[in-house]
């Protein structure tokens, strides 16, 4: 039997029946939040087709998980600890009771879905442990790739699929991973060339002890390893930044590997079903070559554009924006999608609702009710307050870039303005504002380590990484101006000099140059969300009183700076003006207070406010 033969039955075997799922419930079923989904035991569930569990209990990614299955999209099997397990496992300190009997079983279900065996010698089933809450939280927890393997399991993968190189690259891809998440391990750095017994002695160094040869071992210590990151400095930190309640706790999704790096036919790569960016609506993303999806989120390496997909395997690039249409128009927005290509097959590793930058969150808004996709209500709780003042923020004045020197450029990432000192180490970054000066953080790549540095900075830099890579994701989240990409030793040559950042633009200029700020009422896309935001919002908003209103003005009187004492100093007004009413603090104290009209500039900012105080902003 010839390589290409054993690939291909590889890349089959590896998951039986990836376009076919169940059309009936499997006779264990249960009925969870109103609809049925296959029980494995208490913590545990299939996510076999059959139907969509409450995201709440299965958590974001395996919600997608499910969904890509019922949709009949080709999706690895998968199975999932519920976020109550989670949330046991972190009042008590321990694994539930009989935790382990469960795991087993949920093993067992995904070997009998593949035709795998979890440790086996022969036809191995590997899996990838992946968090996800209910609310997306993009790069804050922790995935481990390639669970399962070990001597006997990589040796049985370089016989099956006749390449000695994807089994050793496997394998210490999983060392890695095992070792940074699982062991809390700091390695030295480990070339590429580096042996898997280098790998292991390095590990034994570093922590006293070797990764457990036994499968179902190294999965427990991942399980647990995942639900800790739910309290991670850096999950708390992003959960606080964007108001996401402190209990919901994490899922754990076990699903069967596919392999992006077997061979020249696979790769793995991120799709944006819009640009995120831009709002432009057309397909948006990068693809690496022989890589699993760590090499792109990581921004270790720059991976290339959705053509060079094109190129190589045009059915799979077919098949991709077919997908991400179907995806986009069922869950009526934007969608962010995983994918793997294993021997020229695709495989969608999840779907969620992309994050987006300020200018494509207002485009994708509007002319998502334009089209039809979703209502006006909707499209208002998908900007935020801050997204609108970041977007109406100061812009390079006319002519300013031109005169200026070019120190760097990049890749756009998110765009906006912010000019400060750089500073090439998070911690610095986060107390240098906190002290009251403005920063910008530069570094190689970041990752979910640096998510405190980027939440002070006024703008990131990054010398590795595309328009996906962590820095990129996290800062369009964040609404903080980026550039990625550019190039070895380029930005950390930058620390402690004056730079202004154009993230739209992608350079990074010296000196802190001039700007101007943009008028909300000539834009047309912001002019329909005031027209909206008018309707449903339960105060006015106006940028000049009308003639004989009398105005409470805050500014300069003791206690307006302090958004608990608004109330106490707006009682009785029926209307009120002044800096402490820009602020979304400031807008629901007005509300609480029972004021009419707020007098504001800008207005929408005001407006958004107002209406996200009565009904949430989506997440």
């Amino acid at each position: 039997m010839g390589v290409r033969r054993e690939a291909r039955e590889l890349s089959h075997g590896l998951v039986r029946d990836a376009r076919g799922f169940a059309a009936h419930p499997r006779p264990s079923a249960r009925r969870i939040g109103g609809r049925v989904g296959t029980k494995l035991g208490s913590w545990t569930l299939a996510l076999d087709g059959t139907s969509v569990p409450e995201r709440a209990l299965i958590g974001g990614k395996a919600w997608s998980v499910a969904r890509l299955r019922a949709l009949g999209l080709p999706v690895p099997p998968a199975v999932v600890i519920t976020t109550d397990a989670c949330s046991a496992y972190l009042a008590n300190g321990s694994l539930p009771e009989g935790f382990d009997a469960e795991l087993r079983t949920a093993i067992a279900w995904l070997e009998q879905e593949t035709g795998r065996t979890f440790g086996g010698a022969k036809s191995p089933l590997l899996v990838s442990v992946r968090s996800g809450a209910a609310v997306s939280m993009p790069g804050m927890m922790d995935t481990v790739l390639n669970l399962g393997i070990n001597p006997d399991t990589a040796q049985a993968l370089a016989a099956e699929s006749g390449d000695t190189r994807f089994a050793i690259d496997t394998e210490k891809r999983f060392l890695d991973l095992y070792a940074r998440i699982v062991l809390k391990a700091t390695l030295p750095e480990l070339g590429a060339e580096a042996t898997v017994a280098e790998w292991q002695a390095a590990i034994v160094e570093a922590t006293g002890g070797p990764v457990p040869d036994d499968p179902h071992a190294q999965l427990e210590a991942a399980v647990r390893a995942v639900f800790e990151s739910w309290n991670s400095r850096r999950a708390r930190r992003y959960r606080q930044h964007h108001g996401i309640p402190e209990d919901l706790g994490t899922a754990v999704t076990l699903q069967a590997m596919v392999f992006g790096n077997l061979d020249a036919t696979s790769g793995t790569g991120v799709l944006f079903s819009r640009n995120p960016l831009t709002g432009e609506p057309a397909p948006y993303g990068e693809y690496l070559p022989r890589a699993q999806g760590e090499d792109v989120v990581s921004g270790r390496f720059t991976p290339l554009s959705l053509a060079a997909l094109h190129e190589a395997l045009p059915h799979v690039h077919g098949e991709l924006l077919a997908a991400a249409a179907k995806l986009e128009r069922e869950n009526a927005d934007v969608q962010d999608i995983e994918f793997t290509v294993q021997h020229g097959r695709l495989y969608l590793l999840q779907t969620r609702a992309a994050k987006r930058g300020p200018a494509a969150a207002v485009r994708f808004a509007v002319d998502m009710v334009k089209e039809g996709a979703i209502d006006e209500a909707t499209a208002l709780a998908r900007v935020s307050a801050e997204q609108v003042r970041i977007l109406l923020s100061p812009r390079l004045a006319d002519g300013a870039g031109e005169a200026a020197e070019v120190l760097a450029s990049g890749e756009a990432a998110c765009q906006g303005i912010g000019s400060g000192v750089v500073v090439c180490d998070a911690d610095e970054a986060d107390n240098r504002a906190a002290a009251g000066e403005r920063v910008v953080l530069a570094c190689e790549t970041t990752s979910p380590e640096d998510v405190h540095g980027m939440i002070a900075a006024r703008a990131v830099i990054t010398e590795h990484g595309g328009a996906t890579s962590h820095a990129a994701v996290v800062s369009r989240a964040l609404g903080v101006p980026c550039v990625v990409g550019c190039g070895s030793g380029q930005v950390s040559a930058l620390a402690g000099r004056e730079v202004t950042v154009d993230g739209g633009a992608g350079k990074i200029y010296a000196g802190l140059l001039p700007v101007y700020a943009p008028d909300e009422d000539v834009d047309p896309r912001l002019h329909a969300l005031a027209a909206w935001a008018e309707k449903l919002a339960p105060l006015v908003v106006v940028a000049e009183p009308p003639a004989g209103l009398e105005v409470c003005d805050l500014d300069g009187r003791p206690g307006a700076e302090d958004p608990n004492e608004l109330p106490k100093l707006l009682a009785g007004k029926a209307a009120a003006r002044g800096g402490a009413l820009a602020s979304d603090e400031g807008v629901r104290a007005a509300l609480a207070a029972g004021v009419k009209t707020l007098v504001v500039k800008p207005r929408l900012p005001a407006l958004l406010a107002a209406v996200h105080a009565g009904s949430p902003q989506e997440h």
